[in-house]
C-alpha cells in the first residue's frame, strides 16, 4: 500500500452509443498532494462503460485494471458524487481500496471540465444537450462547533492574510507538521495572483492541526446569517464553525477574503500556528472552492 491518493468519478457522459443510450465512464486520477507535483505527471485512467453494465462488479474490475496499470494501490480513493455512493463504496471495498467521500477532488474536476470542453465534443455520438458542468453541490449542513479537545480558548487568535502565488515556490522548504497542497499550475494560476488565507494561532495548534489532517479538507466559506461565521467545509457536506465574526469589521474582512478568493479562481489556504512568532506551521492546507 502506497501513500498515493486517487480521485474517482463514475457517471454518464454526453456521448451516445449506437442505440442512442448515454455512455458511462470511469475516470481515475491521482491527487497532487504537494505543491511541486506537476499536474502532467499525475496518473490518469479512463474507460467507457455501456449503460447496460453499470454496476459495482464492472467498476471493481476497472479499478483493479487501473491499479495494475499504475503498479500501485492507493491508500484511499476520493469521490464527490453522493448519488453514486453505494456503488463506488462497494466496488472500492471489493477491490481492496478505501473509498472516501470528499470535496477535495480538485484534479479530477479540472480533468472533467477539460474533457467536457475539449474531448467529448470530438467523440462520435457527442450530444451537446446532455453536457453539464463537473460541479456538484449538495445542500449544506448546519455548521457545528469544533470538538472540545481542539476548540480554541481565549488565548486563540486568527488573522486574514495573503500571499502571492510565487510565495508558494519554496513551500517544500517550510517547516509544516500536517499539510496537503497542489501545484497552482493545475488551475492556471499566474505568478502574481494574490492567494488569500486564514491563520489560526492557538496554544493547541498541534492537536487542532492533527484533527484537521484526518478530515477531507474542502474549503473555507463565509456563512452570512444572524450570527456570521467563517466555516470549514469538509467531506461531502460537513461544515464546522471555525471563526465567529462578532462585529462589522470582522465581517468586512471576511467579505474581502471571499472577493480575493473569487479572483484567485477559488484558491485559498488555511494555516495553524502556535503563535505569531513561530517559524513553523502545525498545519497548512492549500484549498479550493
Amino acid at each position: 500500500m502506497s501513500n498515493t491518493v486517487w480521485e474517482l468519478d463514475f457517471y454518464s457522459r454526453p456521448v451516445l452509443d449506437q442505440d442512442g443510450k448515454k455512455l458511462w465512464e470511469v475516470l481515475i486520477c491521482e491527487s497532487p498532494n504537494s505543491i511541486e507535483r506537476s499536474p502532467d505527471s499525475l496518473f490518469k485512467y479512463s474507460q467507457y462503460c455501456s449503460s447496460k453494465t453499470v454496476n459495482s462488479v464492472w467498476l471493481r474490475t476497472a479499478i483493479e485494471q487501473a491499479i495494475a496499470e499504475a503498479e500501485t494501490t492507493p491508500k484511499k480513493v476520493r469521490f464527490f458524487r453522493r448519488q453514486m455512493n453505494n456503488m463506488i463504496i462497494k466496488a472500492c471495498e471489493d477491490a481492496g481500496v478505501n473509498p472516501v467521500p470528499s470535496r477535495r477532488t480538485y484534479a479530477l474536476k479540472q480533468w472533467i471540465e477539460n474533457r467536457l470542453e475539449n474531448f467529448y465534443p470530438q467523440e462520435e455520438g457527442y450530444d451537446l444537450k446532455t453536457a453539464s458542468s463537473a460541479s456538484v453541490k449538495y445542500p449544506p449542513l448546519n455548521p457545528i462547533p469544533l470538538p472540545d479537545a481542539v476548540k480554541g480558548d481565549r488565548g486563540d487568535k486568527w488573522l486574514f492574510v495573503s500571499l502571492t502565488a510565487t510565495d508558494f515556490d519554496d513551500m517544500k522548504e517550510w517547516d509544516i507538521a500536517f499539510e496537503e497542497s497542489f501545484a497552482l499550475s493545475l488551475l492556471d494560476i499566474t505568478p502574481d495572483t494574490i492567494i488569500p488565507g486564514l491563520i489560526i494561532y492557538s496554544p493547541r495548534a498541534t492537536p487542532l492541526a492533527a484533527w484537521m489532517s484526518g478530515l477531507e479538507m474542502g474549503y473555507l466559506q463565509l456563512e452570512k446569517s444572524q450570527r456570521p461565521q467563517l466555516c470549514l467545509e469538509t467531506g461531502l457536506s460537513d461544515s464546522w464553525t471555525l471563526v465567529n465574526l462578532t462585529n462589522q469589521d470582522t465581517v468586512r474582512q471576511a467579505e474581502d477574503f471571499e472577493q480575493a478568493k473569487q479572483k484567485a479562481r477559488g484558491v485559498h489556504f488555511l494555516a495553524v500556528q502556535s503563535n505569531p512568532n513561530s517559524e513553523s506551521f502545525a498545519g497548512f492546507w492549500l484549498l479550493k472552492e
